[in-house]
């Protein structure tokens, strides 16, 4: 089941914006493909470290 998900005007005219100019063929295949390489990232159990000092810089961890 697809889910929505709300954001700010200014956000998603940025996010348009980059969308068009990198080549995707929508805001939300950006968006997408965004939220996907960043799972990956987060996911990867060999850079655990990475992932803690990646949390604790935006502020999820202290």
């Amino acid at each position: 089941m697809a889910q929505k998900i709300k954001l700010e005007n200014d956000l998603y005219e940025r996010v348009k914006k980059v969308a068009e100019v990198a080549g995707y063929a929508s805001a939300d295949e950006f968006i997408i493909h965004m939220i996907e390489k960043e799972l990956q990232v987060l996911e990867n159990p060999e850079d655990n470290e990475d992932i803690t000092e990646r949390l604790r810089g935006l502020g999820y961890l202290e």
